[in-house]
């Protein structure tokens, strides 16, 4: 996420592999450069989040986070982590955690 509100997606199907399913992965890594100007975020979550769901079996999806972070691009990282977590708990509500749930916030100062 730019400063501006500008959003990249950077596709990281190719750029690994997860983790434990191979003793030796070098094979499957490969790299990508981004370069970051002051105040622009990286966000890197897991499918816990986007693929998390609430008790009438609705996702709560990319399009949601997205957005949510692109709302909250003024806070600092750690405010913008602690509002995507509390959202995808609530949407969840009551439904059972049925997978890891994973995010990374990272601004560039």
């Amino acid at each position: 996420m730019r400063t501006d509100g500008e959003l990249e997606r950077i596709d990281i199907l190719d750029l690994g592999f997860p983790i434990g399913l191979e003793a030796e992965i070098g094979d499957f890594i490969a790299h990508q450069e981004v370069r970051l100007n002051p105040g622009d975020l990286v966000v890197l979550y897991t499918d816990g989040i986007t693929e998390a769901f609430d008790i009438h079996h609705q996702q709560y999806g990319l399009e949601r986070l997205c957005k949510l972070v692109q709302s909250h691009r003024h806070l600092s990282a750690a405010e913008i982590r602690q509002i995507v977590i509390d959202d995808v708990r609530c949407h969840m509500g009551a439904q059972k955690v049925f997978d890891d749930i994973t995010l990374v916030v990272l601004k560039q100062k």
